[in-house]
């Protein structure tokens, strides 16, 4: 099997665990949110290290956050992902998967319209007509339900962010996400200690303890899939797998999870899938882009 077969296995495997990850946060309904996410962040911590321990590699993590410059960029990028952990978890727990799911097919629209006005970057016609088409869909949502689907819009938007604060952080993928959530641990660890071992999940139920530990490699596990398929697939393939994520959170929702389907998410996501569908054509048209220098 070639390099890139093997990354594109890689990248489905990490979009697999990823969409049917609502399964797993909602056995974990019985646990409030941001206990979750502190302790998705602690454990996927100890992932993270044993894997660069592994490697070898522990020695990169001072170089990632020395200098103001570097440790700024990783905090900020660790609280717009904590962030978009905590709305995800949220969303499932709440019943709002679908709108999860609209977040992150919506993100590579939003990602492109970031990287018009941030970096500059020139957009095609085809590509504005995709932006365009995904602010049509989210009016249909706002006017429709009477209310704007914030959930899907802020995982849109942080996800952006985060993936443009990424272009801007020297080390690799896997140990700038280690440095972030180490940042994060003292927060997660501190509000754990806060909450108290009478108040908090962890310890009182086996089943549930045993899934909180397991939102360490529930995160960890697909990120460094998704770390080995950057660098063996092309862009745009990634670009195109990457749309399993969200088609298997959608199915989660409506099959698994029961969520009901407004008529008005009828009418948007047919538009969201359409702009994807122009987007993706656009991006193949034009190739692949240049490697950053």
């Amino acid at each position: 099997m070639s390099e890139a077969a093997k990354g594109v296995l890689a990248m489905m495997a990490a979009c697999v665990i990823w969409g049917l990850s609502p399964i797993f946060y909602k056995l974990l309904s019985e646990v409030p949110p941001l206990e979750v996410l502190a302790h998705r962040t602690l454990w996927s911590l100890a992932v993270f290290g044993l894997v660069l321990a592994g490697q070898r590699r522990l020695r990169e993590l001072p170089k990632a956050l020395s200098g103001a410059r570097a440790l700024g960029l990783v905090f900020v990028a660790a609280l717009m992902i904590s962030a978009n952990w905590f709305l995800f978890i949220y969303s499932v727990q709440v019943g709002r998967t679908v709108e999860s799911a609209l977040g992150y097919y919506i993100f590579p629209l939003v990602a492109v319209l970031i990287g018009a006005v941030v970096l500059g970057e020139r957009l095609g016609a085809a590509q504005w007509v995709a932006v365009g088409l995904a602010a049509a869909a989210v009016t249909v949502l706002t006017v429709g339900l009477g209310v704007a689907p914030w959930i899907s819009i802020t995982l849109a938007v942080t996800f952006g962010i985060y993936g443009l604060l990424k272009r801007w952080v020297a080390a690799g993928p896997v140990v700038s996400v280690t440095a972030e959530v180490l940042l994060l641990a003292p927060l997660a660890l501190g509000y754990l200690i806060w909450l108290g071992a009478g108040q908090g999940a962890f310890g009182h139920d086996i089943w549930l303890s045993l899934l909180l530990v397991l939102a360490g490699p529930m995160t960890a596990i697909p990120l460094i899939l998704f770390s080995y398929a950057a660098k063996r697939a092309a862009m745009s393939t990634i670009g195109l797998v990457q749309y399993l994520n969200p088609t298997l959170q959608f199915a989660t929702a409506v099959l698994i999870l029961g969520e009901v389907i407004t008529l008005w998410h009828a009418i948007a996501f047919p538009i969201i899938w359409l702009a994807l569908a122009i987007y993706s054509w656009a991006s193949l048209r034009r190739g692949p882009s240049p490697e950053p220098s």
